[in-house]
């Protein structure tokens, strides 16, 4: 087996390619781009237009576009080095959409969808491609591998656990025995943008940004974390817009009013659930906020925090694992 493994993140607006040492999962050199899957999509839609390009072979380059610059950066012979890519990019609008897997699934990737290409002349590396999961009433691509990632590093033997992967679109994965059962997808970060951005709201706070979350801040936010349990969100929203009419915070302290009454609307829905113990996953400028208001909805106690380098590497391992086990079972096609 090869030494090394490409582990490509492919999102919707954004792409991040890794160079990892099999044997010991240390990442060898990292490219990022703003070539996510919309853009690149659209891209082969003019393209196919114009000169009828294929699919497969317009997404390949835009791959080996930044295959070139981390053989640059780490000074690496890429050729025959295998590719695990998850995301968007088993969408429809990714290289090729894959059906995805349904619950449960176990955490060692074993029954999500894949398929295998192999390589060939001018792109001499085999891809693999994981589709992403499905539940009766949610779906998601790209943060199974995270969580198949962080599983390997867990004993999650005999115990319920929630993650908790704050982001645009929240996910709260339900863990059991070693088995995503369910999961949920909360819309909290985009309806912040939208409050922020395109309602009357916009001109009551300041425009959101990584938060100093001094004292002031951290009791306004704090405050919308209360204001989360008093009611109908539709009518507390409001009270952004009211705040700052009769002076109460200024815009600064009003943006974090509604970021804590937002989040603290999603981790709520975690006090029902008693039995579950919650594993928060930082990684992003969310994780001070998410912190906060499990310790304010007093669930500190049954949380544990994964440090933000561990989920950093979190889909590459779980890219390592995936392939380790799923090698050599599955079919190849031509890409």
């Amino acid at each position: 087996m090869n030494k090394h493994l490409l582990s490509c993140d492919w999102g919707t607006s954004s792409f991040r390619l890794r160079l990892v040492n099999v044997k010991d999962h240390d990442v060898v050199g990292e490219v990022t781009s703003a070539d996510g899957i919309g853009a690149v999509y659209n891209g082969w839609q003019e393209a196919k237009e114009l000169d009828h390009i294929p699919r497969g072979w317009y997404y390949r380059t835009i791959i080996s576009t930044q295959i070139k610059a981390l053989t640059k950066q780490t000074g690496v012979d890429m050729t025959d080095v295998p590719i695990v890519v998850s995301g968007m990019a088993s969408s429809s609008i990714g290289i090729e959409e894959l059906p995805y897997a349904r619950l449960p699934f176990a955490l060692d990737g074993a029954h999500l969808g894949m398929k295998q290409y192999e390589g060939y002349p001018g792109f001499p590396h085999e891809v693999t491609l994981i589709s992403g999961v499905r539940s009766d009433h949610d779906v998601m691509r790209g943060e199974e591998t995270q969580l198949i990632g962080l599983g390997a590093a867990m004993d999650l033997s005999g115990r319920d656990a929630i993650f908790i992967f704050p982001g645009t679109h929240s996910k709260h994965m339900f863990v059991r025995d070693g088995r995503l059962i369910d999961f949920k997808t909360f819309m909290t970060g985009e309806l912040f943008n939208l409050m922020a951005n395109q309602s009357i709201l916009k001109d009551s706070i300041d425009h959101y940004r990584q938060p100093d979350f001094d004292a002031e801040a951290a009791e306004a936010f704090r405050s919308g974390i209360r204001e989360s349990g008093s009611g109908n969100i539709l009518n507390a929203l409001f009270t952004v817009r009211t705040n700052q009419l009769f002076d109460l915070l200024n815009k600064r302290e009003n943006g974090m009013f509604l970021s804590g009454l937002l989040i603290g609307y999603e981790i709520r829905d975690l006090t029902k659930e008693t039995n579950a113990h919650l594993v928060l996953c930082g990684g992003n400028n969310l994780y001070q906020l998410y912190k906060t208001a499990i310790e304010a909805l007093g669930l500190a106690g049954r949380a544990t925090i994964i440090p933000s380098e561990i989920v950093d590497r979190a889909a590459t391992t779980g890219h390592i694992r995936i392939f380790e086990n799923q090698h050599l079972t599955l079919n190849k096609t031509n890409l």
